[in-house]
């Protein structure tokens, strides 16, 4: 677990890591150098979620080798609502998001810390404004979370 104190916001106490794939922990359906290293860092005090539509179909194998939960979603369900299912499910107020599509902005919100991405694919309008935190990288995200001061620093009132 991640614990940290936010001046005049509150406990952050984080449990699990919910990431979307693509265009969040991949491009054109490979994963960002750097990544792997990091997840399996964060998998030491964290349970690692990755939840996907796996538009490229190249999840299950880009992930085979790093300890996380994979949850790959049926195309012809609404990918948000689901994200938003999952997230409540793992208690929403012990999960940091991670995301960049329309379809995480609820999770995002929902989560007690939401963090959006703008890498290749871009970052959707509304994840953009669901988010706590906005950085231009998956490994600035991740480091967030390795290095919880700069969170501190980000998030303080």
């Amino acid at each position: 677990m991640l614990k940290i104190e936010i001046p005049r916001t509150g406990l952050l106490e984080i449990k699990h890591l919910v990431l979307d794939f693509n265009g969040t922990l991949s491009v054109d359906g490979r994963i960002k150098t750097g990544v792997k290293e990091k997840l399996f860092e964060l998998g030491k005090n964290l349970e690692v979620h990755v939840i996907t539509a796996d538009t490229f179909g190249k999840a299950r194998k880009a992930l085979i080798d790093v300890n996380c939960q994979l949850h790959i979603l049926p195309p012809d369900e609404p990918h948000d609502e689901l994200k938003l299912k999952y997230v409540e499910e793992l208690r929403a107020t012990n999960v940091c998001a991670i995301g960049n599509g329309s379809n995480d902005a609820l999770m995002l919100a929902e989560a007690r810390l939401g963090i959006a991405v703008l890498m290749e694919e871009g970052l959707s309008k509304e994840a953009f404004l669901a988010a706590d935190i906005l950085v231009k990288d998956i490994n600035d995200a991740l480091e967030l979370l390795l290095n919880p001061l700069r969170l501190k620093a980000t998030l303080r009132r």
